[in-house]
């Protein structure tokens, strides 16, 4: 017999050796389980920001605008690890659990209506806001909105003097006759119905908000048109901004509306500091907690984060909110139904 036809005997030539494909597989794996975990440094990242509210006066406002898709992102991870069984590891799977419970809990409220009981005979106010961009804002768009909502007051952010112009000449004069504009200080207040105590605030807000009255029967409702800062600008300025406007909430009253372009969502520190001096946010309030209202006319990319808002103090209630795309600017318009709420009986 010869020595190539022999059977080997060295217990190393039975066993397999371990291929190229084998080792590029287990390092694969490796990589991605990494790829996972490092994935959900993200949202842990921004849940801790949300938390100890260091975004406030900080840059980390910016990337917590995030903070509801990075809830998206952890139930991503959380089916990888599942459904893969190359990838399952009970410590990431345990942790995008942990991640997702929490974030989960902290928007839910927003989700679940706690909208008081508005009285059939309670008087209505149908608001609207919307940032211009600049006076970009398809000017006749305006006005159709508020012709077809029928609009009682309407906000306007970062609108110039030739944007104003342009409303009026598209029909908005006729449509809302009372206005106290400021073009030179970004927020102007349109009205179908008298402005009274209009003018601007002066509060530390990096430029003056514009301000007016309302009269529904024998109350008055004061309005407020924000405009801020913007956290990526000046963080510092942009919850300066912040502060002061919750200041004017907590000395407004009950008959109080703060509606325009807060450059804030309502994770940040700041809004939530505003929201407790005396306001409520109407979509929170009506359930409707995810409603993107920038950026808009970038193509495929949708609206991600809520930027504008329409919040009231105590004396009002939301009946109804939604968003309107209008063409040329980059936000969506807000239109929200306020219901004047009658004044608690006095108990004594």
């Amino acid at each position: 017999m010869s020595a190539d036809t022999r059977t080997s005997t060295d217990p190393k030539a039975a066993r397999p050796a371990r291929g190229h494909g084998s080792r590029r597989r287990g390092r694969g794996r490796t990589w991605a389980r990494a790829a996972c975990a490092l994935a959900l440094a993200v949202p842990a990242a921004l849940l801790l920001v949300r938390l100890t509210g260091s975004d406030a006066g900080t840059l980390l406002a910016v990337p917590l605008v995030l903070l509801p898709h990075s809830a998206v992102l952890c139930l991503l991870v959380l089916g990888v690890t599942a459904g893969v069984p190359a990838l399952r590891s009970r410590g990431t799977a345990a942790a995008a659990t942990v991640l997702a419970v929490a974030q989960i809990l902290l928007m839910a409220p927003r989700f679940v209506s706690d909208a008081p009981s508005v009285p059939p005979s309670a008087s209505e106010l149908r608001v609207a806001t919307i940032n211009t961009d600049a006076g970009a804002v398809d000017p006749h768009a305006v006005a159709e909105m508020v012709r077809a909502e029928r609009i009682d007051v309407l906000a306007v952010e970062q609108t110039p003097s030739a944007g104003l112009a342009a409303l009026d000449t598209a029909g908005l004069d006729a449509l809302l006759p009372y206005r106290e504009l400021h073009p030179e200080y970004d927020s102007s207040i349109y009205s179908r119905l008298p402005l009274s105590r209009a003018g601007t605030t002066r509060a530390d807000t990096a430029w003056p908000q514009t301000t007016a009255g309302v009269a529904v029967g024998a109350r008055t409702v004061r309005f407020v048109a924000v405009h801020t800062y913007y956290p990526l600008g000046d963080a510092d300025r942009w919850t300066r901004d912040m502060t002061a406007l919750a200041s004017l909430a907590r000395d407004g009253g009950a008959d109080t509306v703060f509606l325009g372009d807060f450059n804030a969502t309502l994770d940040h520190t700041p809004m939530r500091a505003l929201l407790a001096a005396g306001l409520t946010d109407t979509h929170a309030e009506l359930g409707r907690g995810w409603a993107p209202t920038w950026p808009v006319g970038m193509g495929i990319v949708p609206p991600l984060v809520q930027l504008d808002h329409v919040l009231h103090g105590p004396g009002l209630a939301g009946v109804s909110v939604r968003e309107r795309t209008l063409a040329g600017t980059d936000h969506r318009a807000v239109i929200a139904v306020l219901a004047v709420l009658p004044p608690p009986r006095d108990t004594h």
